[in-house]
């Protein structure tokens, strides 16, 4: 092993159900692939496993061998068959193979076989790992659905895998607090939120005519980020109502959602006012977004993180926030928005607050634009995180 140092670089096995190229996945891909990145860049061997799913496609990627994605190694491994668990026999065959070369696993997310696979093969060689359940195990989630198939992977499967993980990473004490509540005796658990990446500079880029046409108007509230129920969009366009005036943005893949949101905007009357991209956005498009917004909302039922919205507090919005968005917590922390009840009354009293006084909106964007720049760049997670490992792997794990 190579990390008996505090100073000597770690060798890290990173398994994730998928990654990028693919398309139709949003923050928590992109957020791991930064945070390997910024690994790979303070020196320490950074590889990652996972399949070449592309929802009902596949990426159009090498197999079997490592691509260097910006100085992090990525092997792709088919899945042909068991898709939506990701199964794929290649990578058992490698991860067995090859496991015991590592320091340390980071597993990411749950419910997959890949992350259990992994964690089965750390504990059969010795290795230690740590795994981020990404927001997986939120207890009303689990009852929305699939509740019976969830609640008895996650008796058979996840528990045993969390409680003999060398640590369980949370990316806010939302996610921690919903974690405890299971009552599991669990190794430690260590809360290290997302960070950033600063604002994509694309001048002169030619917009798409659809975003083009969205921010052509008065400033709006931007909602960006996948669009499914889990993202309580609902809740927002229920408020427009209270709110005559207010124009709202969504924009993002669409996970099931655009139509019945569509729907619900025509039944309030309030369709003149709600403009729906229920698609990837990205580049130049994704920064005129932000760019022309005069708030970020973010209404989730449960959201453990929630990095779109902290991505706009990085480009200086101010966000309104439901209590159930893990980084609400930052957001009150720097006085960087609003954090309101979830009901339609709420959301529109938050609203008004942050829109009728642009100067006040103004500074509440300037302070959480400060805090991110100061605390959370992915250098300084990649460094919490590097403490986390060494910290896991000094205590060996926690056995098979």
């Amino acid at each position: 092993m190579t990390a008996s140092s505090g100073d000597a670089r770690l060798r890290l096995l990173h398994v994730v159900p998928t990654y990028l190229p693919a398309v139709r996945y949003g923050g928590p891909i992109r957020s791991v692939h930064a945070l390997c990145r910024a690994l790979a860049a303070q020196g320490h061997v950074t590889d990652v496993f996972t399949t070449n799913v592309d929802g009902p496609g596949d990426s159009a990627v090498p197999l079997e061998r490592p691509v260097d994605l910006e100085g992090v190694q990525v092997t792709y491994f088919p899945s042909k068959r068991l898709r939506r668990l990701y199964w794929s026999p290649p990578m058992r065959r490698a991860l067995l193979a090859r496991i015991a070369d590592y320091d340390l696993v980071h597993v990411h997310a749950i419910y997959l076989w890949p992350t259990w696979m992994a964690a089965r093969a750390a504990r059969a060689r010795g290795v230690p790992y740590v795994v981020s359940p990404r927001g997986m195990l939120v207890p009303q989630l689990i009852q929305r659905k699939n509740r019976w198939i969830k609640q008895a992977w996650i008796r058979l499967i996840e528990k045993p895998n969390l409680e003999r993980a060398a640590a369980v990473h949370t990316t806010s004490e939302v996610e921690a607090h919903h974690l405890r509540g299971f009552g599991w005796p669990l190794s430690k658990v260590v809360t290290i939120p997302h960070g950033v990446d600063d604002p994509s500079a694309i001048p002169g880029a030619a917009l798409s005519p659809d975003i083009a046409a969205a921010i052509a108007g008065a400033p709006a509230v931007l909602a960006f980020g996948r669009i499914s129920w889990e993202k309580g969009l609902d809740r927002l366009i229920a408020a427009l109502p209270l709110v005559p005036a207010t124009r709202v943005i969504v924009a993002g893949g669409d996970g099931g959602q655009a139509e019945a949101l569509a729907a619900q905007a025509r039944k309030l009357d309030v369709a003149g006012r709600v403009t729906i991209i229920a698609r990837h956005v990205d580049g130049a498009d994704k920064e005129a977004l932000f760019a022309s917004a005069a708030a970020f909302a973010a209404t989730s039922l449960s959201e453990n993180f929630g990095l779109a919205a902290f991505e706009a507090m990085r480009r200086g919005l101010p966000v309104l926030a439901t209590p159930d968005v893990g980084m609400s917590e930052i957001v009150a922390k720097a006085e960087a928005g609003v954090i309101v009840d979830p009901s339609p009354h709420g959301i529109a009293r938050g609203l008004v607050t942050l829109l009728q006084d642009r100067e006040a909106g103004r500074i509440m964007g300037e302070r959480g634009r400060a805090l991110v720049i100061a605390e959370y760049g992915w250098n300084a997670v990649a460094g919490r995180m590097t403490e986390l490992y060494r910290g896991a792997i000094g205590q060996g794990g926690r056995g098979r």
